[in-house]
């Protein structure tokens, strides 16, 4: 503890010493010093921010291991770097976006201003606009990097720095270490270019939105449903974040004429504060959604997070109440409509990362329709996409985590799509005299009833990373043979790369990139993934269990069932 809280006493004396350090940010620094408990200095100097599945996050405030334009800065210079060292002699333009978090439109005016300093040709939104626009114009402006300052559904204390690739997707392996690399090799404040070439910045105008929605239009189909029950109410909320301004014009641009948009959460805000947190995954964010949905008539509300990659819906059932979806079910529905749906399945593929629901590749087995899984995050799924570009042909992909995405013009989770996507099938079920939650039921019976909840414990700070790191090491070294009564069958570890059969004894080579993930399948068919999150102080507990569902009318007791098997393998996972 004393070599630690020396070498975070001299990091931040550091700043203190440098010419750079704006003096408010100084007299911060001063006042972490000068406290009696060193946790917080220690908290915000211990370690540089690094990319992680999510890129640059963390809670804004001085030092090094948080949000601040020196952070973002430093990382800044050193993708710039990168950039004209994997491209030389080229002209290279960036994209940049942000959303309606504090200090993100400041962030994005500093990365502007770096990327110009250094020769690069920027393009950036005047205003906040949605993480899949930024992917969109990357791919649409030929552009060769981009950047949204973003922390997606973090609370408001929390910002972030998404680096994207010439793709449109985010960056993976080998150029999210390189990046690293450079940024690690820029030894003081004074080598970053903090200062403008104005004339390398241009606003975005908006033929790229346009393009964006043209795109989208493709791909619904049943149009012919939409102008049938074009009229349905449809209620949407973008939680003070970025979606307002362009959800309800793509659902219009759709042709649906009858939006509600809850007004209380419709001005974009980085306290956000109707919410605790800006989490669509939460059920306290969708309160006032599903308000409103129940004044309008509504059969089915949604809700996207401040950057607008992740949606949460619910959906009415008979009696007039709302139920809302996890992630696992939004996505599942929406693959029972796309295949379902799909006239040409040749060649024809779906995505999905390995802690999402298992429902959906017997359901792509069943329909003809080949599943992928990948790692989670989605800059996982866009490098699949890029392998298999030419070869297969992409449908859609998703994840446990309110994250969707149709069609190959973006590369990232795109909540506006899905917004589309979810309202085209409201219109659907009702053509059918059906509701969502009738064809949810009705997928069940057809496939299988999977339930799936995802445990989360939070562990901040440099204790809690130490405490995230020893919890699995745990599990390594001494894996249960038995969960609630059901002996582990298989078990996946991504650190070693190795899937080992308890029963046969067998062990066999995982194809994936090396990741801290471990899985465990049970003899009753219910799994257990255990990750540290990559973007939050979380280590993370999915668990997934299965029944036949012979008929509609045995959902209730099922439902019983499962539950009681699922708040069994929560008890044992907090008793670990």
């Amino acid at each position: 503890m004393d070599k630690l809280l020396e070498l975070v006493q001299s990091k931040a004396r550091n700043w203190l010493a440098s010419p750079v350090i704006d003096d408010d940010t100084k007299k911060e620094v001063e006042l972490l010093l000068s406290k009696d408990d060193p946790k917080e200095l220690i908290d915000n100097f211990y370690k540089d921010l690094e990319f992680g599945t999510g890129g640059l996050r963390g809670v804004m405030g001085p030092g090094s291991n948080c949000m601040n334009q020196y952070t973002v800065g430093i990382a800044t210079q050193g993708l710039a770097n990168y950039l004209k060292k994997t491209l030389p002699g080229k002209k290279i333009k960036a994209a940049i976006a942000c959303d309606s978090r504090n200090n993100s439109a400041f962030f994005a005016q500093v990365t502007a201003n770096i990327f110009s300093a250094n020769g690069i040709e920027v393009h950036m939104f005047s205003e906040l606009r949605p993480t899949p626009l930024l992917s969109f114009a990357i791919r649409y402006l030929k552009c060769d990097s981009g950047i949204v300052i973003t922390a997606s559904h973090n609370p408001k204390e929390y910002n972030g720095y998404k680096a994207y690739w010439n793709d449109g997707a985010q960056v993976v392996p080998p150029h999210d270490k390189n990046i690293i690399k450079e940024v690690k090799q820029i030894g003081s404040f004074e080598q970053v270019k903090f200062k403008p070439i104005k004339s390398n910045i241009h606003i975005i105008g908006p033929q790229v939105e346009e393009a964006y929605y043209e795109e989208v239009k493709k791909l619904i189909p049943n149009k012919e449903v939409i102008a049938k029950h074009h009229a349905i109410p449809l209620v949407y909320t973008s939680i003070h974040g970025a979606g307002i301004t362009m959800v309800p014009e793509c659902l219009r641009q759709l042709g649906f004429t009858n939006i509600h948009v809850v007004e209380e959460q419709q001005e974009p805000d980085g306290n956000f504060p109707t919410v605790h947190s800006p989490n669509p995954e939460e059920k306290s964010a969708m309160e006032l959604v599903i308000k409103k949905g129940k004044t309008v008539g509504a059969s089915m509300v949604m809700a996207t997070d401040p950057d607008t990659d992740r949606v949460g819906i619910g959906v009415r059932k008979s009696d007039g109440d709302f139920i809302l979806l996890n992630g696992n079910q939004a996505f599942s529905l929406m693959m029972f409509f796309i295949l379902k749906n799909l006239k040409d399945k040749r060649d024809a593929y779906i995505a999905k990362t390995i802690v999402t629901s298992e429902i959906v590749d017997e359901m792509a087995a069943k329909l003809g329709v080949e599943c992928y899984n990948t790692l989670t995050g989605f800059k996982y799924i866009a490098e699949l996409m890029g392998k298999l570009e030419g070869i297969k042909r992409f449908i859609a992909a998703g994840e446990e985590s309110y994250g969707y995405m149709v069609g190959d013009f973006v590369r990232d989770k795109d909540a506006v799509s899905a917004c589309a996507f979810f309202a085209a099938m409201a219109a659907s079920a009702t053509d059918e005299n059906k509701s969502m939650y009738d064809w949810l039921i009705d997928m069940y019976v057809e496939f299988g009833y999977y339930k799936e909840t995802l445990l989360n414990i939070t562990k901040k700070g440099q204790q809690g990373e130490q405490e995230i790191k020893s919890m699995m090491e745990k599990f390594r070294k001494n894996p249960p043979g038995e969960i609630i009564g059901s002996k582990v069958e298989r078990i996946l570890d991504y650190q070693t790369l190795k899937e080992k059969n308890l029963q046969t004894g067998k062990v066999t080579a995982l194809n994936f990139p090396v990741s801290d993930v471990l899985q465990f399948y049970l003899e009753d068919g219910s799994k257990v993934s255990v990750r540290p999150s990559g973007t939050e102080p979380k280590i993370k507990f999915y668990m997934s269990v299965r029944s036949p569902l012979k008929s509609k009318d045995e959902f209730a007791d099922v439902t019983l069932q499962l539950d009681k098997k699922i708040k069994g393998l929560e008890e044992y996972l907090l008793s670990v």
